[in-house]
């Protein structure tokens, strides 16, 4: 059973920052690719960015240039550096791992970003 948990979401100002953490229970191994997905109110779930065990990385296009992704695999962890924060970024900010094989799909709990005009 894969574990995911978030943490660093909160309040911040249009134009500030914040760096999300997800820490894995597994070795994220090159059979996974780790994402960062959001939920706004009324919204159906996106991605906003994937990084995948070859470290090939994509973005949404509304995050492009503001928002980072990065994984360290020694701490099982994967990052989302956000930047030049929006009020439209609002929303709950859901680590995924996608495994290759066996295939799997595993979420975290969620961690509420808000980003007030």
């Amino acid at each position: 059973q894969v574990q995911l948990v978030e943490s660093g979401g909160g309040l911040v100002q249009a134009g500030g920052s914040l760096r999300l953490s997800c820490a894995a229970s597994i070795s994220m191994d090159s059979r996974y690719a780790m994402g960062w997905y959001r939920q706004a109110p009324g919204k159906q779930r996106e991605l906003v960015a994937q990084i995948t065990g070859s470290s090939s990385i994509n973005y949404a296009d509304s995050v492009k240039g503001r928002f980072t992704i990065s994984r360290d695999n020694a701490k099982n962890t994967v990052y989302l550096q956000m930047n030049s924060l929006k009020p439209e970024d609002t929303a709950v900010y859901y680590c995924n791992a996608h495994r290759i094989w066996p295939s799997g799909d595993y979420w975290g709990q969620g961690t509420q970003v808000t980003v007030s005009s």
